[in-house]
């Protein structure tokens, strides 16, 4: 880290406790792979960012070590991941505990300076901590930093300037303002900007310290990213060794992986007959299987996970630590079907110049998404939001019709419109079923090419949602490639057995 403003914070040295987005142990994960499917009623609701407390050090230690498979596992999958400040609940114990604490000590530093003459143990203690906090932002290779903050905020000498009545607090907190003007992010510009202007001892202080905080948020958040390449081959290695030792002492627990691959290879084989007989050829047998591509039926199988029976069917083994992840992406993808056979239908039946309008087509999109937002909920009615989508959608283009000079809607038309985008309800409508078709042919498209640079293009009529589709694509191909890292031999094992001549017969254990 150079010495200059666009330096970023190291993690070697601090203790801060921050809250990340990680869930469990190595146990949990094994208790995972155990358990059986679980009932409708204990499915749980799909999140990515569990609540738990984790600190730098442990952050640290999993780089060294792998010492904890969760919580690397969701560094290296999760591009997003990041470390966020603690936030109590309001009206805790715990939060009510705090601020009275923290206005106790605040109010006895404000009575200790205030006195006459001033008394500064406080003060100096405070002092002492913002020192440890900068040094643990620098690299080892700051000598000349560290020196000048050990020189400047020399805690012996700043004793006996005290003792002395010599202590000018003022010129060490602008030392100090100064010193984090420099460790900090960009991002940070704007609050180290508001301490110079606070005159206060006691109140410059307390925003010392909270700017501070959010430094240490920043470090960690370096961290992760710093971290992430040079964990990923050590997760990949340590991933694999756990479920090995799981596997030695469970021979079943491939069980669910190889009825998994053998349903897509049966898919494809499937395709295939029917595109054979379409033109005029015989079905695919068993030489049709054994000309599968293993990677073809590994791809195949990873988009079936997007179309899962959560509540009814078990999860297949090796992807079960990202249940929740597939599941949420399947949720998003559906939801994207929906506002996108929406925005498809209305567009048609408008106005031809309709759907160019930028700033019309991004409003009319957000109503959408807005009205749509708690799709998968227990309590979400869709053929009740649909209706109501109609009515804001014919709202909003009868405005815009009027606006640009076009035509407006008859009330046939209109009529019209609102029924077809009432019959996207239904996952047998024609247009909701194009319009996945075309998604899922994104995705598989996305997944074969790999995380290249230039995505796939997006196929016609997913124009509206292609930034939020790209996003689910992105996430989906890292997530499947880091899977594939870890658990290839044993989908090669048993590929191989599944693609023989003689096709997938028999037992399918490896």
């Amino acid at each position: 880290m150079s010495e200059n403003h666009d330096d970023k914070p190291h993690p070697s040295d601090s203790e801060q406790v921050l809250e990340d987005g990680v869930e469990g142990t190595d146990e949990s994960v094994r208790k995972r792979i155990r358990q059986s499917t679980p009932s409708p009623q204990r499915l749980p609701r799909p999140q990515s960012s569990p609540p738990r407390f984790v600190s730098v050090d442990e952050l640290m230690e999993t780089v060294k070590g792998v010492t904890n498979m969760a919580l690397a596992h969701e560094i290296v999958v999760n591009g997003d991941f990041q470390i966020k400040p603690t936030a109590l609940p309001e009206d805790s114990l715990e939060k009510r505990v705090r601020e009275i604490v923290h206005k106790a000590f605040w109010d006895c530093l404000s009575v200790q300076l205030s006195e006459d003459p001033p008394t500064y143990d406080h003060a100096i203690k405070l002092v002492g901590e913002i020192k440890e906090t900068l040094l643990s932002f620098l690299l080892p290779g700051h000598s000349r930093l560290r020196n000048q903050i050990s020189e400047v905020l020399d805690l012996d000498l700043i004793k006996q300037e005290a003792e002395n009545g010599a202590l000018d607090i003022s010129r060490l907190a602008e030392f100090i303002i100064g010193m984090m003007g420099t460790l900090c992010a960009p991002a940070r510009d704007e609050e180290i900007k508001k301490l110079k202007d606070i005159k206060e001892i006691v109140p410059l202080f307390r925003a010392l310290f909270s700017v501070l905080d959010l430094m240490k948020v920043d470090m960690a958040n370096f961290a992760v990213s710093s971290i992430r390449p040079h964990l990923m081959h050590q997760s990949v290695e340590y991933e694999r060794k756990k479920f090995q030792e799981f596997f030695e002492k469970q021979p079943n627990a491939l069980d669910l992986v190889a009825q998994w691959l053998h349903e897509a290879s049966e898919d494809l084989v499937n395709q295939r007959s029917r595109n054979s007989l379409m033109a005029g050829e015989g079905a695919a047998g068993s030489e049709e299987t054994a000309m599968l591509c293993p990677l073809t039926v590994q791809n195949h199988a990873y988009m079936k996970l997007l179309k899962w029976d959560h509540a009814h069917r078990p999860f297949p083994e090796t992807v079960l630590m990202d249940q929740p992840r597939f599941q949420e992406m399947q949720q998003e993808l559906e939801r994207l079907c929906v506002v996108g056979a929406t925005l498809l239908v209305t567009y048609s039946a408008s106005a031809p110049g309709v759907s160019s309008l930028a700033g019309f087509a991004e409003k009319l999109k957000m109503v959408v998404q807005v009205l749509l937002t708690d799709m998968h909920l227990p309590s979400f009615n869709l053929n009740e939001a649909l209706a109501t989508v109609g009515e804001k959608v014919c709202v909003e283009v009868a405005g815009c019709l009027a606006q640009c000079g076009f035509t407006p809607f008859s009330a046939d038309k209109e009529i019209a419109l609102k029924g077809q985008i009432q019959a996207i309800a239904s996952p047998e409508d024609p247009i909701r079923r194009l319009v996945d078709a075309r998604i899922q042919a994104f995705l598989e498209a996305h997944l074969a090419s790999g995380l290249q640079k230039s995505l796939p293009a997006v196929p016609g009529g997913l124009g509206p949602v292609q930034k939020e589709l790209e996003e689910v694509a992105v996430k989906f191909v890292r997530l499947v490639n880091y899977n594939r890292m870890v658990f290839s031999p044993y989908y090669d094992a048993i590929l191989s057995k599944l693609l023989r001549p003689e096709g997938p017969r028999g037992s399918f254990s490896s």
